[in-house]
């Protein structure tokens, strides 16, 4: 079969897939995560109105008065808009304690906990296979009595498959053997609950399940221990499986789960599946959770990573102005975000030209040329340049491009140590002279400023303008990390001149806005 028949096959066989978010129950045991009543309640109205997943996992029953409150809420909230059929709650095969906890929640949906696997049956239960059976007939009877609707876990169902499958197919034939009236299961939820398997053990036994049980709903829920969950998920989908269980931002036990963002990607792109996902809410709803949990997401995190959408590499960037050389089908736009070009050593003038484009400034070639080399400048220095401080730089070198210096800094070097007033050596050229100097002083800048004092004087029998106010900003939207502002008033015989310095070191930035203020005087002299 060819690769376009392939395809197609995929989507006659899967014209929609159902995804399920267990961010509230399997993404709330990440260690350390433990959402408050209220912020489940905000992240559950995210997931069902504005991304519209097709259901929701919020809590496993009896855990604790916060969970009964925050599933109290969400129901409430379900049950006013109409979604309360979408809201599930994972139960315990505990003699209907579970189903009652949920039903004074409001709840009517239980994800029931069963054993998937020989060894969880006989070993954690302590009971035989038939033992289990029994337990969770009479649990789906009771869960019926009261009308609920149940979809029915098996536990490591992974192991199960490779180390026990009659015990699997013994507890699939007793239980899809039962009628609506008795109790019958709606979906069967199929867990690699390890996250031990590879995509074609999911293709093996998912197969098998599907041909053994065609009528049968299959969800799968994959973890992420071999970072297979994905991979796996899309294996389980292309196998028979009509339901996929995710989570915002991978959440969940160990290694986490499978991505929502990731799954939604890959179904659509590549295997052109239908899901209910409104893609334009995704990014609002990582950065939701993110903030909620404390969990930060990688920055190369597919989809919602905050570089994902970034070109740093200036071919990059002057491919995407020819025809859009390096686009692909992840569009940042889908996803409720934008393409951006980062600032830095390796940007080159594409990367420049698109954000000064983006920010509406219009430079001639040369002095884009300047501003590139000052991003440049800074990207040695590992900083990082952002889009806001763009404007900041190109004021800075248009404003002071160096052709009328005549007072230049050669050389320096500043000093502080324990008990020790702060030091500096300085070497100037002043109209082609070299000169040195030296001082301490309270700080490395009044260190700095005092040896340029003597200079002047010693040297030059000259006055040094007198520092009247001194002020140290950063950038609106810039990282703390990568520029800062210095401007310097100065007072030089009565007349009040205004300098300024843009650098990623404080110091650096007042000597340059310090230098700016020597060439000022020197020309105006000279002329």
């Amino acid at each position: 079969m060819g690769e376009k028949q392939q395809v197609n096959s995929y989507r006659r066989i899967l014209p929609f897939v159902e995804i399920m978010d267990s961010t509230l129950r399997d993404g709330e045991q990440t260690n350390g995560v433990s959402f408050l009543p209220h912020e489940k309640l905000v992240i559950a109205r995210k997931l069902l109105s504005d991304v519209n997943v097709d259901r929701i996992e919020v809590a496993s029953a009896r855990v604790s008065e916060g969970e009964r409150e925050a599933v109290t809420k969400i129901c409430a909230y379900a049950q006013k808009n109409g979604l309360l059929d979408r809201v599930e709650v994972l139960g315990f095969v505990d003699g209907g304690k579970s189903i009652d906890w949920i039903d004074s929640c409001g709840g009517r949906v239980v994800n029931l906990l069963a054993k998937g696997s020989l060894k969880h049956c006989t070993h954690q239960l302590k009971k035989t296979p038939d033992e289990h059976i029994n337990d969770i007939l009479s649990e789906l009877a009771y869960a019926a009595s009261k009308g609920f609707s149940v979809n029915l876990y098996l536990e490591d169902w992974s192991n199960g498959m490779k180390d026990s499958p009659d015990y699997v197919y013994q507890l699939m034939d007793a239980i899809t053997s039962l009628g609506p009236s008795q109790g019958g299961v709606k979906r069967f939820m199929l867990p690699d609950t390890l996250g031990v398997m590879n995509p074609l053990q999911v293709i093996e036994f998912f197969r098998k399940m599907v041909k053994r049980y065609p009528q049968v709903h299959f969800d799968f829920h994959a973890h992420n221990d071999y970072d297979l969950a994905v991979s796996n998920s899309l294996a389980a989908v292309l196998s028979g499986a009509r339901g996929l269980h995710v989570t915002v931002n991978g959440l969940g036990e160990r290694c986490g789960n499978a991505p929502l963002a990731s799954v939604q990607a890959i179904l659509k792109d590549q295997f052109h599946a239908k899901t209910s996902i409104v893609e334009s809410q995704l990014n609002d709803l990582s950065r939701m959770v993110e903030s909620f949990s404390g969990i930060s997401v990688a920055p190369n995190q597919p989809i919602v990573g905050e570089n994902v959408f970034t070109q740093v590499a200036g071919v990059h960037a002057d491919g995407d102005t020819k025809d859009q050389l390096y686009y692909n089908e992840l569009m940042p736009e889908r996803f409720g975000r934008k393409r951006e070009y980062a600032l830095g050593k390796n940007s080159g003038k594409a990367n420049i030209s698109k954000n000064l484009e983006e920010l509406g400034l219009e430079l001639t070639p040369e002095q884009t040329r300047r501003v590139t080399q000052r991003i440049t400048e800074l990207g040695d220095k590992k900083e990082i340049v952002t889009q806001e401080d763009l404007p900041y730089i190109v004021s800075d070198v248009l404003k002071h491009d160096g052709s009328d210096e005549k007072v230049k800094l050669i050389s320096y070097v500043v000093s502080t140590a324990y008990g020790l007033r702060p030091g500096a050596n300085v070497k100037v050229e002043i109209n082609g002279k070299q000169y040195d100097g030296s001082a301490v002083g309270d700080g490395q800048y009044d260190a700095f400023v005092k040896a340029l004092r003597y200079i002047y004087k010693k040297y030059l029998n000259r006055t040094f303008p007198l520092l009247a106010n001194y002020q140290v900003t950063i950038p609106p939207g810039g990282r703390t990390d990568a520029l800062v502002q210095t401007v310097i008033s100065w007072d030089n015989n009565g007349s009040i001149l205004r300098t300024r310095g843009l650098d990623a070191d404080q110091t650096e930035a007042a000597i340059k806005a310090t230098f700016k203020m020597l060439n000022i005087i020197e020309n105006e002299t000279s002329l």
